[in-house]
């Protein structure tokens, strides 16, 4: 049975009777919650089949959609205000699984709350829960250690407001060339596929002789009428093949040097990856993590292989003791001018506030690529479609024209 309300009479500490309601699994754990509360139940009511949790239902069943970075985010700055507001930990986390909507953050706050409950700590209990990285729980445990969980949580919502605004640029700058492009590709195949064959009926009707241009185009569209099918098959398969290939250890190491190696995608790719670690860094210094856990933490939130491989070598220098800006030097594409900033950083000691400074400084340049990149395509794109469509009328026409000019 899916996460339902039991309803239960029974006797508190002082004897008297008391009557409410726990949201539970099963009845072997409502009977468990009632207890906890120091109550002892005389009657449970078991929920009905209407009164069960149809999201709860679907979470149980692996069938509701995964939360996002948004929805944690928005749990995240909702916990730190209860936090603030000096509720207990356990009570905050209570009211934000009963106003929850979301089903699958829904179930992870009713899980954590168990944990809680049965002696874990509040990171443990996190760490335990699908959507609760390393760098959250890691960052949660620091502020439980310090006392300053509200200011922790805080600092993670910021933190996550910033990765997803970056990501959202990404998004929007590539959304207008590659809506332009699918377009560009559709009307290609329907002048191949529905025009040229109008155009064929009618040249072969004349009888004349065709041009070398216009040949090509029909043999292009000849080819095109017969393996429209087979393209789709083999692209739809060749693309499940590619995404498969690059989830292998081995694919995604060979992927992520090849994109790395991109003209200016590759350097958005490089600014983001640096952009994402010296954020991450800062939060987690400004937490007060130590550096060698921190890098650690900081190498697992990286997507990229080769940055974290190249960053896994600068934990190893710290660790024998060197500065961080020794190994950083060492890596082609971390720019001098930025490591001299965090050597600034370490020599002053208030490294995090500089990787601050320099996470802003690889977002600034991010967005600068994106730009380019964009201002790049776009006119790439509308000439390449406009050069298709041109060839395609000119190879069609020409023949028309050379009737009508009594060229034979």
């Amino acid at each position: 049975m899916g996460m339902g309300t039991y309803k239960y009479t029974g006797m508190n500490a002082e004897g008297k009777k008391v009557e409410g309601e726990v949201e539970a699994q099963n009845l072997r754990e409502a009977k468990k919650q009632i207890r906890r509360k120091g109550i002892r139940p005389r009657k449970i009511t078991e929920p009905s089949v209407l009164d069960l949790d149809l999201g709860q239902l679907l979470v149980d069943k692996g069938l509701a959609a995964p939360f996002t970075t948004a929805e944690l985010n928005r749990f995240t700055k909702q916990f730190a205000i209860l936090i603030n507001a000096g509720v207990p930990i356990l009570e905050s986390l209570e009211i934000l699984a009963k106003q929850e909507r979301v089903p699958t953050l829904k179930a992870c706050i009713k899980n954590i709350v168990e944990k809680i409950g049965n002696g874990k700590s509040l990171h443990e209990a996190m760490s335990s829960q699908v959507g609760f990285d390393k760098l959250y729980t890691s960052l949660v445990k620091a502020g439980e250690a310090a006392g300053i969980l509200d200011t922790i949580l805080n600092k993670l919502s910021e933190f996550m407001e910033k990765q997803q605004a970056i990501k959202r640029k990404i998004k929007g700058a590539l959304t207008y060339p590659v809506i332009v492009l699918v377009i560009g590709i559709l009307v290609t195949w329907g002048l191949m596929y529905f025009v040229v064959p109008q155009f064929v009926s009618m040249l072969e009707e004349g009888g004349q002789e065709i041009p070398a241009i216009t040949q090509f185009v029909i043999d292009v569209s000849e080819f095109f009428q017969e393996y429209t099918v087979l393209m789709g098959l083999f692209g739809a398969a060749g693309f499940i093949a590619f995404q498969n290939y690059i989830k292998t250890p081995r694919g995604k190491i060979q992927w992520d040097r090849t994109v790395m190696k991109a003209p200016l995608f590759g350097g958005i790719v490089i600014k983001g990856g640096l952009s994402g670690f010296s954020r991450t860094l800062a939060t987690m210094l400004g937490a007060g993590v130590p550096l060698i856990d921190s890098l650690d933490i900081c190498i697992d939130t990286l997507d990229n292989t080769q940055i974290a491989k190249d960053m896994k070598q600068v934990k190893e220098s710290v660790i024998k003791g060197k500065s961080i800006t020794e190994p950083l030097g060492r890596i082609k594409y971390f720019p001098p001018l930025v490591n001299q900033m965090v050597k600034v950083g370490e020599s002053t000691g208030n490294l995090d506030d500089m990787l601050v400074k320099v996470a802003d400084v690889f977002e600034q340049e991010t967005e600068e690529l994106i730009e380019a990149i964009t201002k790049l395509i776009e006119p790439i794109i509308l000439v390449g479609l406009g050069g298709i469509i041109g060839t395609v009328l000119i190879a069609m026409y020409m023949p028309i024209f050379m009737q009508a000019g009594g060229v034979n």
